[in-house]
This record gives C-alpha cells, sequence and structure tokens, in this order.
C-alpha cells in the first residue's frame, strides 16, 4: 500500500458485470474482484452503485472509494483510502 496524505491508499482492480440479476461481489481472476449490479450504465448509476457495493465489502465509508480509472469501461482500478 502507498502512502497518501497521512492515511493509507489501496488500488483495487475491478470488473463491471451490468444488468445482472443481484448486486454482489466475487473474486475474478489474476486478483480483480467481479462487481456484478442490477443498474445500467445510463447517468453514471452503474459506478455509483459498484462504489456503494464495494465500500460496503471493504467495510469503509463510501467517500474512501473513488474511481481513478475505467470511468466508461467494465474494467476500473479504485482508490480506497482511510
Amino acid at each position: 500500500m502507498a502512502k497518501k496524505r497521512g492515511g493509507e491508499r489501496t488500488l483495487v482492480k475491478v470488473s463491471v458485470v451490468t444488468g445482472a440479476k443481484q448486486d454482489r461481489i466475487t473474486a475474478g481472476k489474476q486478483g480483480r474482484l467481479m462487481v456484478h449490479v442490477r443498474a445500467r450504465t445510463q447517468r453514471n448509476q452503474a459506478n455509483m452503485r459498484v462504489r456503494e457495493l464495494v465500500a460496503s465489502h471493504l467495510q469503509v465509508s463510501e467517500a474512501h472509494v473513488r474511481i481513478i480509472s475505467g470511468h466508461h469501461t467494465p474494467s476500473k482500478i479504485l482508490e480506497v483510502t482511510n
């Protein structure tokens, strides 16, 4: 983990599946998280739900989860700080 402004920073790689039957997170290949969301890609709904699910999964506030790469693609890198 890299240090950032006195806190810890972790980068999390995720692959997103939109339009799933239920919201869930599973282990993916190469250490990625597979995030299945019911939300669609319109109006940033899927990205917002991904942040919510990852925050809940990692037991941190949603404010501590930020998408830093992949805003418009299924493959994303999230930054989690505490």
